[in-house]
C-alpha cells in the first residue's frame, strides 16, 4: 500500500482530536475512535469548535469547514477502522495500554494497513511487539496544538520498511508539516532534548533558586524563546511529562531524566497543568 485514502485516528482527546482535524482539513476520509458516546461527543465539539473558530479568523472558509466534517466520522468500536490505509493511535501515553491497542489493531486492520503512534517516548521496537506486522508499525509524533505546529516527527525501528516510511512521510507533509526522520530512541529528537530542560527549570524552582515568573521571564527575554519552561510544562501536561520522564529514566538510566518530586506531587495531587486549570500557573481566572 503507497496511498493513503482513509485514515483512522484512535482517541479523541487533544492530540487525537487535533490530528483528526489536520487529516480531515486535507480531505482525507476520516474515523475516530473513542470509548464511551460522551467522549466521542466531546471529541466532535472539540474538532467542529476549531474549525468555526478557523472560519472566523478568516482562515478557512465555512464551506471548506462543512467540506471537511462531512469526511469525519467516530466510533466506539474497532471494526469501522477495518478499511482504513493508517491508523493513527493517539492514546494515554502508557506503554502497556498502547501495546494492547496495536494487538487488537494487528488483528482487525486489513493486512496493508500501516499502524502509527503518536506517541512521544516509547520506543516504536515495543508496539511493533505486539503485532505481526512490525514492518509495517512506525512512530508518527505530532505537537500540540497540531493545528498550528508545523512539525511531525517520523520514527521508524529497525523492522520498519522504506515504504511505510515514505508513505507516513508523505501523509505528513500533506498535512502541511515539516517531516523529520528519528532513530528509534526513547524521546525520539524533540523530546530526548526538551524534556531535561523542562525538568530542570522546575528542579530549579523546587531548589528555591528563582520564582516561576523569573524562571519564564528569564527564557523568554534572554533566550527569545516563546514561552517560559514552566508555562510550556503546563501547556503540554504534567502528567505527559511526567510520564515521558518515566519513559527516558527506564531506558536511558540517566537521572536528569528522573521525574523531580515538585513533578510527582503535583501530578498525584490532580494538578496537570492547562487542561486541569492548575499548574505551575493558575488558568481557573484566566
Amino acid at each position: 500500500m503507497t496511498t493513503t485514502h482513509a485514515v483512522g485516528v484512535v482517541g479523541c482527546g487533544l492530540m487525537g482530536s487535533g490530528i483528526a482535524e489536520a487529516a480531515i482539513a486535507a480531505g482525507y476520509r476520516t474515523v475516530v475512535r473513542e470509548t464511551t458516546d460522551e467522549l466521542v461527543e466531546q471529541g466532535r465539539l472539540r474538532i467542529e469548535g476549531s474549525l468555526t473558530r478557523a472560519v472566523a479568523r478568516g482562515r478557512l472558509t465555512a464551506e471548506a469547514r462543512d467540506e471537511a466534517l462531512g469526511l469525519l466520522s467516530f466510533t466506539v468500536g474497532f471494526t469501522q477502522l477495518a478499511e482504513c490505509d493508517l491508523v493513527i493511535e493517539a492514546a494515554t501515553e502508557n506503554p502497556e495500554l498502547k501495546k494492547a491497542l496495536f494487538a487488537e489493531l494487528d488483528r482487525l486492520c486489513r493486512p496493508s494497513a500501516v499502524l502509527a503512534s503518536n506517541t512521544s517516548s516509547i520506543p516504536i521496537r515495543e508496539l511493533e511487539g505486539a503485532t505481526h506486522r512490525p514492518s509495517q508499525v512506525i512512530g508518527l509524533h505530532f505537537f500540540n496544538p497540531v493545528s498550528s505546529m508545523k512539525l511531525v516527527e517520523v520514527v521508524r525501528s529497525e523492522a520498519t520498511s522504506e515504504e511505510t516510511v515514505a508513505l507516513v512521510s508523505t501523509f505528513g507533509e500533506s498535512l502541511g508539516k515539516r517531516v523529520i526522520l528519528a532513530k528509534d530512541r526513547a524521546g525520539f529528537i524533540v523530546n530526548a532534548l526538551l524534556i531535561p530542560y523542562l525538568l530542570d527549570a522546575m528542579r530549579m524552582l523546587e531548589q528555591g533558586i528563582a520564582s516561576r515568573e523569573d524562571i519564564d521571564d528569564g527564557m523568554r527575554l534572554g533566550c527569545g524563546h516563546p514561552m517560559g519552561p514552566l508555562a510550556l510544562s503546563d501547556l503540554i501536561g504534567l502528567d505527559t511529562i511526567r510520564s515521558i520522564a518515566s519513559v527516558l529514566h527506564e531506558e536511558l538510566g540517566e537521572e536528569r531524566y528522573a521525574p523531580p518530586s515538585v513533578l510527582v506531587r503535583m501530578t498525584d495531587a490532580g494538578l496537570q497543568g492547562k487542561k486541569s486549570g492548575g499548574g505551575f500557573y493558575d488558568y481557573l481566572e484566566g
